[in-house]
């Protein structure tokens, strides 16, 4: 900081003058110092390129910043010896490379001060139903949900290595229509299952996961085998340590068949193997970025999977793949060994068949490990035995008078289980402007793939897909990120306010004001099928492209569609529990796609 002041008072002004008429303003020699001079702004050694009031005049539009001609000049004359050093950990000559694992120091805390979240002591409840007779038919037992394979094969009715094989033999039909498949890894899932039944048979049963075969979605980390993170430049990319939610999944007694396609760099659906398909509507994507989550669960080519999600991608390919997904609450997963978008907003949770399977799941992975600064110790209370008569569910009126009839019919389903449900209402802000932190974030995450050319390796190229975004939020305002984040403080208040009145907030699954606003507060979402609609186009996550045009239909096509709630902060279990209740009473989580 000396130095700083030491080169604004005893420079030459014609120095300054011939550094302006430069393209690189070089550094000048230093004078001695003056003592007891204090650090000053506007006295770091002249830096980066010439700039000039029309410099100004023009990025004012990006920003939408107003400045008077005086004005412009003066920040084109000082912005070489106030600001463009701010640069050099990225431009100058001490450059400092950011290693992909170090998180920024402030940590987002979805808990606001003064108050508490989450169950107040920690209990899990797996149910006790009865599964019934094994089914005769493969694709039968293929369809089961967790809770009915774990009984048999904790029954000794079925084998770890028979429902691998089925599992095995579903990927290998269905896959080439799906693409939902980066590695499949059929030799290691049967040596592992025959390890199962082997525990199994000696009397050593881990739980309700042992024996049964899982997918991942391939941005978390597997010792030994490709983590592509769906793009090109890492086709071979191969870790040398599993993330910690596929340890703890192993130590569950899980088994790995399969790592499933995510849109590259978690973006959609389109990854360098195509896209993958939505088994109910192989003519349209099945949404992203847990593509292969949805696909392959849809398809029953695995019992239950792993996806993640920032700002909608556990969510929206459960919706159009019609099947469950449980977005934790950011900081019950620790995301260690997982691929980084945004360290503030990033969420590993289950993709499965059923409501109580997710849960399943969610007990095997929760809690810290250390390693991922944002996760936390978080107590998990679930017993689906539980009535949730008396739960208060808050709703949206305007919302559901503008969702589908499913949205609507929900709110009967809400009644009809005993529920309340409660009117509620939020503010009529610009939640968009949340997606600061997340653009920002995602660029400073991938800030070497931009520099360095990786991103045009992508083979998607539209100005919606990630090269084109990440450029343009190297223009995103600094103060305009600091203001996002303090609107998110106030969202987030405004969150705890409902919260207050109502147990779960029921809303459409793609209201778009909600995924922003419940990703950036740190909410729970649980999404599940609860009926079906008609459709005469396919849907996509993509803007419209003229050389993209979207498949029509007639007569319209029939696809499933549900609703997503919201819980409470940490509350997973009181959110299943309502999920249990209008999975029950809907009544279609059994249908499947015509054709698998």
């Amino acid at each position: 900081m000396t130095d700083r002041r030491r080169f604004l008072v005893n420079a030459p002004l014609g120095l300054l003058a011939a550094a302006s008429a430069t393209t690189t303003i070089a550094v000048a020699a230093e004078p001695p110092a003056t003592a007891g001079a204090p650090p000053t702004f506007g006295a770091l050694p002249p830096a980066g390129p010439q700039v000039t009031p029309a410099t100004f005049a023009e990025a004012e539009k990006l920003v939408q910043v107003a400045l008077t001609p005086a004005q412009r000049q003066m920040a084109a004359q000082a912005w070489p010896t106030t600001l463009a050093g701010l640069t050099a950990r990225r431009t100058g000559p001490k450059k400092v490379a950011i290693d992909d694992s170090v998180a920024p120091m402030s940590r987002f805390d979805p808990v606001l001060p003064g108050t508490k979240a989450g169950p107040a002591r920690a209990r899990f409840v797996r149910s006790f139903a009865d599964p019934g007779p094994l089914p005769a038919s493969d694709a039968d037992i293929a369809y089961a949900s967790v809770a009915r394979l774990s009984r048999w094969i904790e029954a000794g009715k079925l084998t770890s290595e028979r429902l691998t094989q089925i599992y095995i033999a579903r990927c290998r039909q269905f896959d080439p229509r799906l693409r939902a498949i980066i590695t499949l890894l059929p030799e290691a899932a049967l040596e592992q299952a025959r390890a199962a039944d082997r525990e199994i048979a000696a009397g050593r049963y881990r739980g309700p996961l042992h024996g049964i075969p899982f997918g991942l979605k391939d941005l978390l980390d597997t010792a030994g085998i490709a983590t592509t993170w769906g793009a090109e430049p890492l086709k071979e990319r191969t870790p040398v340590t599993d993330a910690t939610v596929v340890t703890r999944l192993r130590e569950a007694g899980a088994i790995l068949l399969a790592k499933l396609s995510l849109g590259a760099l978690a973006m959609n659906d389109i990854w360098f193997g195509g896209q993958t398909m939505n088994p109910w509507l192989p003519e349209e994507g099945a949404s992203g970025s847990s593509a292969g989550p949805g696909a392959a669960m849809a398809a029953a080519m695995v019992a239950f999977t792993i996806g993640s999600e920032t700002g909608g991608s556990i969510v929206s390919p459960s919706t159009r793949c019609g099947v469950t997904g449980l977005r934790p609450t950011f900081g019950r997963v620790p995301r260690t060994g997982a691929m980084t978008l945004c360290w503030s907003l990033d969420k590993l949770g289950p993709m499965t068949r059923s409501v109580e399977d997710a849960m399943l799941v969610l007990h095997a992975i929760d809690g810290p490990d250390g390693d991922d600064v944002a996760s936390v110790p978080a107590r998990l209370d679930f017993d689906p035995a539980v009535p949730v008569r008396g739960l208060r569910v808050g709703y949206l009126p305007e919302w559901m008078k503008e969702g589908t009839d499913i949205d609507r019919a929900a709110l009967a389903l809400v009644q009809k289980a005993g529920m309340k449900p409660v009117p509620v209402a939020l503010p009529d802000w610009p939640y968009g402007s949340l997606n600061t932190i997340l653009f920002a974030e995602a660029a400073a995450a991938f800030e070497e793939w931009t520099f360095s050319g990786k991103m045009e390796m992508l083979s998607e190229q539209t100005p919606d897909a990630w090269p084109n975004l990440l450029r343009e939020a190297r223009f995103l305002s600094a103060v305009d990120f600091v203001q996002a984040d303090r609107m998110r403080r106030m969202v987030a208040q405004r969150m705890a306010d409902i919260f207050r009145q109502i147990d779960v907030l029921l809303v459409p699954s793609l209201r778009d004001e909600m995924l922003v606003i419940s990703n950036h507060t740190g909410h729970p979402s649980l999404t599940l099928r609860t009926g079906f609609v008609k459709v005469g186009e396919a849907r996509s996550d993509w803007a419209p492209h003229p050389a993209r045009p979207l498949p029509k239909f007639s007569p319209p096509r029939r696809v499933p569609h549900g609703v997503t709630l919201i819980g409470r902060l940490f509350d997973e279990g009181t959110l299943a529990r309502a999920g249990m209740a209008l999975e029950r009473l809907a009544g279609v989580a059994n249908e499947r796609p015509p054709g698998f």
